[in-house]
């Protein structure tokens, strides 16, 4: 470690645009995995805060909680079999509304509840609705950008329905939109602007069970399909293709990352192989070098990463509350290591050569 110690520091500008290089990489990469958990947030963070693990389906709707019908009759035959308990029903419908009084239109997504059970969202701002109080919403606070406050009403200005805001909540977003919580009293009232409408429905029907019993419920009642959360998640319109693109854009800057690195080093093992060849005829070991190297790599990595780090909560502080960007803690520490092993898998090539290095031979070639 003496020995890389004293290379960088005599020779600075050379390691400083390397560590440079390092620095931006570490930091797009960081950039790049919030921006993908931040719209995977926007996307399904009223599912994944959702007390649920399992959801009733019809069965062919693709896993799509949008395409999904559950009859009125199909819920009161689920409802008896479970009691009550551990089973509550969901509706789900996205629609443009406006704030009363104005023409600005605002796509959201309605999700009916049954207010006294486990779907109910968390209140910060306001209060909750009950079953009984008509046109009552709760809102996600995002709609605060658009100038929705307590008190406010949203129309649907194609039935010209409309309802009280009451309460705020944070962290419940479908599709990019964000969710207007209501009550299934409500919901009747929404769906019944559909003419043609015959009977009532859910979209689906939420379980707290264990997977034994959601598949145990599947083989009680006909003509449901029960998936997990996970499943629903993967089917929310364009979730899995976003996060694919933006994965695979994660994947290539390590690949990336890897390369360049490995470039750089060899490059600079290759300007000092008459070094290395004169330190191994003073008796230094391939070993050593290999340890001098592996310092060198390690050293300006995790300083790299650290200052990344840095410059990435800088960057979260000042973008604009509209741009999702979500990056947590172990996000940070499993980037952090992976690129701290795609430097070192980088390094390799340059070890290989400093082992090849020929005492004589280098020094023959000196000048």
């Amino acid at each position: 470690m003496f020995l890389a110690l004293r290379e960088l520091k005599f020779a600075k500008l050379r390691y400083f645009l390397i560590g440079f290089i390092m620095i931006l990489i570490s930091w797009l990469v960081f950039i790049i995995s919030g921006l993908a958990n931040g719209l995977s947030a926007d996307n399904a963070a009223a599912l994944l805060n959702m007390k649920a693990d399992h959801f009733v389906i019809q069965p062919d709707s693709e896993n799509k909680l949008n395409r999904s019908q559950i009859p009125e009759d199909k819920w009161t035959e689920i409802k008896q079999i479970t009691a009550g308990t551990g089973a509550t029903p969901l509706g789900q419908k996205m629609l443009s509304v406006t704030k009363a009084g104005t023409k600005n239109k605002m796509d959201v997504t309605f999700f009916a509840i049954d207010a006294n059970q486990f779907l109910n969202p968390v209140i910060t701002e306001g209060s909750h609705f009950n079953n009984t109080a008509k046109n009552q919403v709760v809102v996600d606070a995002s709609l605060k950008q658009e100038g929705i406050g307590l008190g406010d009403w949203l129309q649907d200005p194609e039935t010209n329905q409309k309802w009280k805001v009451v309460g705020f909540t944070e962290g419940h977003t479908f599709s990019h939109s964000p969710v207007v919580f209501m009550n299934l009293k409500d919901w009747d009232d929404l769906i019944r602007a559909n003419p043609q409408l015959k009977q009532r429905y859910y979209s689906a029907i939420a379980l707290q069970m264990t997977p034994s019993q959601a598949a145990e419920l599947k083989r009680d009642v006909s003509e449901i399909d029960v998936i997990t959360k996970e499943d629903a998640l993967q089917n929310i319109p364009g979730y899995k293709e976003e996060q694919g693109s933006l994965t695979m854009m994660i994947v290539f800057l390590f690949v990336i990352a890897s390369f360049v690195q490995a470039v750089f080093f060899y490059v600079i093992t290759l300007q000092k192989t008459n070094q290395f060849g004169v330190l191994k005829a003073l008796g230094a070991n391939t070993s050593d070098l290999a340890r001098s190297l592996m310092g060198q790599v390690i050293l300006l990595t995790v300083t790299a990463i650290l200052i990344s780090v840095g410059f990435t909560y800088g960057v979260e502080s000042i973008l604009p509350e509209s741009v999702p960007f979500k990056l947590d803690v172990e996000t940070f520490l499993l980037f952090s290591g992976l690129l701290l092993v795609v430097s070192v898998l980088g390094s390799l090539l340059s070890l290989r050569r400093i082992a090849n290095v020929d005492a004589i031979e280098a020094i023959g070639r000196a000048e």
